[in-house]
């Protein structure tokens, strides 16, 4: 028997709502600064009803601000809110960190298993 859970609402918390990619995308456009709806939408290439629509949920789960001007609305992230999503995904820095360190040691190995087969293939010429 399997037990279904239902998911949480995607306006429940900053987890649920970046789980859409087209959020992290608006975040990441946000990141370098505030900007207004247009701009967005440009950016992202999707309708205005679409990304006002991601820009609520956003909003509505603190991780972006807005703020009017004049006629304008201007989103920029909430660095606060953010801060969880960042310590979480830093909780695997340690795991990666050890991969790219294995890589880099492989690679480096074979670099000097190349050099030295160079080395010795050309001291075997006359």
């Amino acid at each position: 028997m399997f037990l279904i859970m239902a998911r949480a609402a995607t306006t429940s918390d900053p987890f649920n709502a970046v789980a859409e990619p087209r959020r992290r995308q608006i975040l990441t456009f946000l990141a370098v600064g505030e900007r207004q709806v247009g701009e967005i939408v440009a950016a992202i290439g999707l309708d205005q009803p679409s990304v006002s629509k991601h820009l609520g949920v956003l909003r509505e789960v603190g991780l972006v601000h807005v703020r009017r001007n004049g006629r304008h609305r201007m989103y920029r992230t909430n660095a606060e809110a953010i801060r969880p999503l960042h310590e979480w995904t830093g909780s695997f820095e340690r795991h990666w960190r050890h991969q790219l360190n294995r890589i880099k040691e492989r690679a480096e190995e074979q670099m000097r298993s190349r050099s030295a087969a160079g080395l010795n293939a050309s001291k075997e010429k006359p």
